[in-house]
């Protein structure tokens, strides 16, 4: 039973240190809307989005009236359309674009924020239906405006399918392009995973997975403001002690993901998936997982130390969600969006966060390069070897790891591109002068390694 210590805690954590439910996504299966006929498949796609998530905003909007804890997004995943393209009789880049169109239409008509699983698993290869989705992801991203899209190009029991990232890097270039007078916003709405994962809830790369049901509710939470003051309650203690700490307030943000699914489930008569209890920063000042770091000892994030205090945080953080839920899944951990946390922006203005510290953070987070913001005359053989170095910390570790980076056009080092509102502001951040393109251009397939061989 909840004593009234607790009630006024988690009131102290949303009024003060920005707790919140950062998403409810509704993930549907679009598997019997199949159609060799692209207009039957759009209907199809339309009726049974709209069907289906027609209360999902309502819903949200009441529980957060009723129990006074914010809903800041409300999404659709999809399963990934690549396998509706797979059964076109034309599989052509003008009728993907019908697809993600139905996608956009649905998605507005019942008013979530994001709908994503514009998605290919193409890790060992492609089918013709995703080398052709694949190829329409730039004007799919620069024609919708809440579509998100997401390519799996590696797995550990597969290796990395380099065709698929040399492609990638084409791919995001050309999005970029197509979005110039955004500051190469499509490219924001577009991730490449390897070990991607079925239930995540968190845009861009959320879908919904082939081993997932007709429909269910994911629920992703956020809080590092939370962790951030629980910690500077604890200034100099040991590090066994942050830890601690770090566990017991993720166990009380979870134990609020966890009712606010488990309500939503119940109204929406649908499944409860999982709670992500990743720990999702915002540009708002104090909402920061690099102030977390900074606030373990570090002077700035980035510097000398940065990856161990992240380590230990996402561990904690893991450590201490899982008692709080029997359905723990998605990605689970700390997020280091750069535009997205006020902390990580201001580490990498002054150069101190380069894409070197960051990749080597991304061995023991979350997820990985996430929200990078390049040059705008990067090339596309130069985006596909930052992809390719992701993957192969997701491959030999057995995470799963993404890239979202935006070669921002007209834009060069020292620049700021603007997105505003949760995608915030990203400076643009320097790479290497030196060419991969003839590591880019020998194709294949990088092989599984010995991790694969487990069965």
């Amino acid at each position: 039973m909840l004593n009234p210590f607790e009630i006024l805690e988690t009131i102290n954590m949303i009024s003060r240190e920005n707790l919140d439910i950062r998403t409810i996504t509704m993930g549907i299966s679009l598997k019997n809307c199949a159609d060799p006929d692209v207009d039957k498949a759009c209907e199809k796609v339309y009726k049974k989005i709209t069907t289906y998530a027609k209360d999902l905003v309502a819903v949200g909007c009441d529980i957060e009236k009723q129990y006074g804890i914010p809903i800041i997004n409300k999404r659709i995943s999809v399963t990934p359309i690549a396998s509706l393209v797979d059964v076109l009789e034309e599989k052509t880049t003008e009728n993907c674009v019908k697809l993600a169109k139905a996608l956009d239409s649905a998605a507005k008509k019942v008013g979530v924020n994001f709908i994503g699983g514009y998605s290919a698993l193409v890790h060992k290869g492609f089918t013709d239906g995703e080398r052709v989705l694949i190829e329409s992801i730039p004007e799919v991203l620069s024609s919708t405006d809440i579509v998100c899209s997401s390519v799996n190009v590696g797995t550990t029991k597969a290796g990395i399918n380099m065709d698929a990232v040399a492609l990638m890097g084409r791919i995001v270039k050309k999005a970029a392009e197509l979005t110039r007078d955004n500051g190469g916003f499509a490219c924001a709405k577009l991730v490449v995973f390897a070990n991607a994962v079925e239930d995540n809830p968190f845009m861009a790369g959320a879908f919904h997975g082939e081993g997932e049901g007709e429909c269910v509710i994911n629920v992703g939470v956020s809080g590092p403001g939370v962790v951030k003051c629980a910690l500077e309650k604890v200034k100099g203690e040991p590090f066994d002690v942050v830890a601690d700490t770090i566990k017991k307030t993720a166990f009380k943000i979870t134990r609020m993901g966890q009712l606010v699914a488990q309500e939503a489930s119940k109204r929406l008569g649908v499944p409860f998936g999982i709670v992500d209890l990743s720990l999702a920063p915002t540009p708002a000042i104090g909402d920061s997982v690099a102030y977390i770091l900074e606030e373990m000892g570090l002077e700035k994030c980035g510097t000398h130390g940065t990856t161990a205090a992240l380590a230990l945080l996402n561990d904690a953080v893991k450590k201490g969600g899982v008692m709080a839920s029997s359905h723990v899944g998605g990605l689970s951990g700390a997020f280091i969006p750069v535009s997205e946390d006020a902390g990580m922006i201001s580490a990498a203005k002054c150069g101190l966060l380069t894409l070197e510290k960051l990749e080597a953070m991304t061995c023991v987070c979350s997820v990985g390069l996430d929200m990078i913001a390049v040059p705008g005359d990067t090339t596309a053989e130069t985006i596909s070897a930052i992809i390719a170095d992701e993957a192969a910390i997701g491959m030999v570790n057995t995470k799963t790891t993404a890239v979202r980076i935006i070669p921002a056009p007209g834009k060069k080092v020292g620049d700021t591109v603007e997105f505003g509102g949760l995608l915030g502001s990203g400076p643009i951040m320097p790479v290497k002068e030196y060419s991969s393109s003839e590591f880019i251009a020998r194709g294949g397939r990088i092989p599984a390694p010995l991790q694969a061989l487990k069965n």
